[in-house]
This record gives structure tokens, sequence and C-alpha cells, in this order.
């Protein structure tokens, strides 16, 4: 997979080791492909998957509850912090000669580590979880009725263990 993922870290208050987590991402995300290979959900085609896993790329910007709390207010009308937001860029591939940058993903470091206490798990799972819910929320997963949440948090689930991420 030539996927390339970018993190951009734009907070000041949490460590974070952005080698090892950009190297989880690009493990996470060829999991995730891998996923989708094996059971194609019915909104995407296999051309398309193949596409994603050759092309595409992602960045992640790593941000503070109140950066993340902006945004949401601007995007989703809600005015509070979240922990992840996703804005898919570009649904569809382009020419093969223009880069593909599919999406990015904006992760509050704060609330990951806040959540990570609060489900009793390590920072860096909850991180992991935050990539792939926002991966999946750019390859047109949601999880707005109970059967795609199921779908959605049922591959969530498959692709963090596949990765050694387990709660």
């Amino acid at each position: 997979m030539t996927s390339k993922i970018t993190i951009l870290n734009k907070q000041r208050r949490f460590s974070v080791d952005c080698e090892s987590f950009q190297s989880s991402t690009e493990t996470l995300f060829a999991g995730l492909l891998a996923n989708l290979k094996k059971s194609l959900p019915a909104h995407l085609d296999s051309e398309f998957v193949d596409e994603v896993s050759e092309r595409a790329t992602l960045s992640v910007a790593l941000v503070s509850n109140r950066a993340i709390r902006k945004l949401n207010k601007e995007w989703m009308g809600k005015d509070k912090a979240t922990d992840v937001l996703s804005f898919p860029l570009m649904e569809e591939a382009p020419d093969e000669e223009q880069p593909w940058e599919m999406g990015e993903i904006v992760i509050s470091v704060e609330r990951a580590s806040e959540q990570a206490a609060d489900y009793g798990h390590s920072f860096e799972r909850e991180m992991a979880f935050l990539f792939v819910h926002g991966a999946l929320h750019i390859l047109g997963f949601d999880h707005m009725t109970p059967s795609d949440e199921r779908e959605m948090f049922g591959r969530q689930k498959k692709v963090l263990e596949a990765a050694g991420f387990r709660r």
C-alpha cells in the first residue's frame, strides 16, 4: 500500500510521539482497507477500495479542545469540544497525475487523553480508535441508525483488534 498519512501536531499541551502515531495510522488504514475488501459494504465497490489503497492520502490534525470546539461549532453547529471530526475532501479519485487527498481527520488530543482515562485503556488505543472512526467517516460510513452503527462499530473493533489495540 502506498497510501500516505500526514500527521500535523497543532497542539502543545500533550506530548505525542508523532512518528509512532503515523506508523500506527498507516497500519490501521491498511487493516481498514483489508477489512473493506474482505467484506465490501454496499456503498463502496472493490475498484474504489483498490484505488484508495494505491493512491489516497489522509491528513490527521492533532488539536486542542479549544480548536476542535471552534471547528465543531463552525461545521456541525455544535458549540462544544468533541473527540474527532472528519472532513472528506475528494470522494472520487482525480486523474492519475493529480494527488488524491481524500480528507482530513481532526483529533482533540486533550479529549483523547480524557477518554482513555475514562474508559480505562491506553492513550495510544484511544488515538487509534479515533483515527479509525474518522477514517470510516471519510470512507462514507456513519452511525445515525442502529444498523449503520453496528456495521461501523463492528468494523472499528475488528480493525483495532487486528492491529493489537484492545480495550
